[in-house]
């Protein structure tokens, strides 16, 4: 099936889709902020480039698309219909990417939270999904 986008639309509209600083990021570090935790962004020193570091904590959040890194039994992990191919390898990239990350962060010692960008865009899960990360966080293991 073909896109009902020309290209030079379909690529002025994946140019918009941000990496940094997205409205759940946003969410979660407004709220962390609130409640006390103090953290750093985007480490480079650290595999993955986690959004959040809280060094005190030894702990590190990554918030995905759902989209992009397919959360499991997720309305927003759809398939494209246009060049599948391409798209189901470069999901499958994206998914290896990020399980190689988490295996390395847990080696040298931290602590991973995973918060899904529908956990947090939806006002019925929001609010639990922000409580759970404080607890994640606090939790000694």
């Amino acid at each position: 099936m073909a896109d009902h986008l020309s290209k030079e639309k379909r690529s002025w509209n994946m140019s918009r889709i941000r990496s940094k600083n997205s409205k759940p990021e946003l969410i979660v570090r407004s709220f962390l902020h609130k409640q006390g935790f103090r953290f750093r962004l985007y480490s480079a020193v650290l595999p993955g480039k986690p959004d959040l570091v809280l060094s005190k904590y030894k702990t590190v959040i990554f918030i995905q698309g759902c989209f992009w890194h397919r959360h499991p039994n997720c309305s927003r992990a759809t398939m494209p219909k246009s060049n599948i191919i391409y798209w189901r390898k470069k999901f499958e990239s994206n998914q290896q990417r990020d399980k190689s990350v988490k295996r390395s962060l847990e080696k040298l010692g931290w602590k991973v939270i995973t918060v899904w960008e529908c956990e947090l865009t939806r006002p019925q899960k929001k609010d639990h999904t922000l409580e759970s990360i404080v607890k994640k966080i606090t939790k000694s293991d």
